[in-house]
């Protein structure tokens, strides 16, 4: 929490936020004092603007012209009025909770789909880093016979994503046989990380023994994308900057997904569920803020969703775009 502010200077503060994140125009005294809640005359919003300023939470981008909030001032507003969230914010995201009930497939596909769910609803770069693989475990794997030379590969993870593969097989194999494969796999790899896969025993029966080795080689495949990040919308946060320099190094950034990802874990760790600006400490995103939600399952947090924007962004509707996004991806996965 920010330190104490009187009340008329924390009104004017919120404000000038408020205003500005509508407008993307300097706010001035006249303006304040046409706006309900802020009932005194616009000689005494100056004075109160000036020991804003001094304190560091305004500055006035040019002479004459009105205040915009500094990194400080955008920070005691989040600290300070943002869990005052009302019904509104939540209102308009009803679209999450029908995408989270329609959605299905490959963990890879989800996580996109989230990605691209929550850019589009708040035009900003959305970022989803899924599970790493040390922390994904085996639950059960199973062989489908599609004809006798192709198998559907169906692995059940302790997230409750399931991962397929169409397997092509050299030679035919029976059903009884891909029964007997899909025991002896689930029996053997049932709580082993999927980071950390070897080929099981042999059983001595050459066809249920080469397709364990094929499916065991396919799994080691989902590896990768249990621990990849998806970001979406790094054009869309771009356009919320005008100087084209600053365009260019914030989509510079987007672009390396190891800065990303630990950008966010870092804000994560920190109990922080905004960072704005200067707090990234990474100079190309200094206009930029994050906002980060973890997502949980079955009692576990497992990865995290996150969104970059400009540091003008409308800090209520994004938490609650970021909450409960997070919140149905990790109700979707724990339901399996």
């Amino acid at each position: 929490m920010s330190g104490f502010m009187d009340s008329r200077k924390a009104a004017i503060l919120r404000a000038v936020v408020d205003e500005y994140v509508q407008c993307a125009e300097p706010v001035g005294s006249s303006l304040l004092a046409r706006i309900a809640g802020i009932q005194v005359s616009p000689a005494t919003i100056r004075n109160e603007m000036n020991l804003l300023e001094h304190e560091g939470y305004l500055t006035q981008p040019h002479t004459s012209a009105g205040r915009i909030p500094t990194d400080k001032g955008y920070r005691y507003y989040v600290d300070t009025f943002v869990s005052d969230t009302n019904d509104s914010d939540v209102m308009q995201f009803q679209s999450v909770e029908e995408f989270f009930t329609k959605a299905h497939g490959a963990l890879a596909e989800m996580f996109s789909d989230t990605s691209r769910l929550l850019t589009n609803l708040t035009n900003y770069a959305a970022v989803v880093t899924g599970p790493s693989p040390e922390t994904v475990l085996i639950r059960s794997v199973q062989l489908i016979s599609l004809d006798p030379k192709r198998v559907l590969l169906l692995m059940v993870d302790s997230k409750g994503a399931v991962e397929k593969k169409t397997l092509e097989l050299s030679i035919e194999i029976s059903e009884s046989e891909l029964e007997v494969a899909s025991n002896f796999l689930t029996r053997r790899l049932r709580g082993v990380p999927l980071g950390s896969l070897d080929e099981p025993e042999p059983l001595g029966e050459p066809l249920v023994d080469q397709i364990c080795v094929l499916a065991v080689e396919s799994l080691r495949e989902f590896q990768g994308e249990t621990e990849s990040v998806y970001i979406e919308g790094a054009s869309k946060v771009a356009s919320a900057f005008d100087a084209v320099d600053t365009v260019r190094r914030v989509l510079v950034t987007l672009e390396q997904h190891f800065l990303v990802v630990s950008l966010i874990r870092d804000v994560l760790s920190k109990g922080q569920k905004v960072a704005i600006g200067s707090e990234l400490g990474i100079a190309p995103l200094a206009e930029c803020s994050v906002v980060v939600s973890p997502y949980v399952v079955e009692g576990e947090q497992v990865g995290s969703i996150g969104l970059v924007g400009p540091t003008r962004m409308n800090y209520p509707k994004v938490l609650a775009a970021v909450n409960l996004v997070s919140a149905g991806l990790g109700k979707r996965l724990s339901e399996g």
